[in-house]
């Protein structure tokens, strides 16, 4: 497999899991906790490191974006963990949904009014595995993939 095909590989993965978590968020209703927004940006850096990856060279780029990957896929992990109990949360780890809204909206029965959204609770699983769960074992793949990409100077 070529450089290039690698490095379009490891893009569109996270362009695919960064639109993926969009769509649960905007289509499904799935509100996302902080742990969730700090998973989504290193996919966004990828995006931009695998643009510019496929037009120079050298494997500084592609390892760059093995590095975002990894980054996600540790974010990941502890986020899982925290789902499963294995570690606590942070202290910030709910995402204020009530923001914005007034006293009034809260009486006011035509408003649907969301709530904060805990990290360790998960809110779709699949085979057992959170979202959380699969960006770290697809992010730890796309770090591979990025990985390949580099050593195909």
């Amino acid at each position: 497999m070529t450089r290039s095909s690698l490095i379009w590989i490891a893009t569109l993965g996270s362009a695919g899991l960064l639109g993926g978590a969009f769509a649960f968020q905007y289509f499904g209703g799935l509100i996302p906790c902080i742990l969730c927004l700090y998973q989504r940006w290193p996919h966004g850096v990828a995006i931009l490191i695998g643009l510019l990856a496929l037009r120079s060279r050298g494997a500084g780029l592609p390892l760059l974006g093995m590095l975002a990957m990894l980054i996600t896929a540790g974010i990941g992990f502890y986020h899982a963990g925290v789902e499963l109990g294995w570690f606590s949360g942070l202290a910030t780890c709910t995402v204020d949904t009530l923001q914005g809204i007034t006293a009034g909206d809260l009486l006011n029965t035509d408003i649907a009014v969301g709530k904060p959204v805990g990290c360790d609770e998960v809110p779709w699983a699949m085979l057992g595995v959170s979202m959380a769960g699969w960006n770290a074992i697809l992010s730890a793949g796309l770090a591979g993939i990025w990985g390949l990409a580099a050593r195909k100077v």
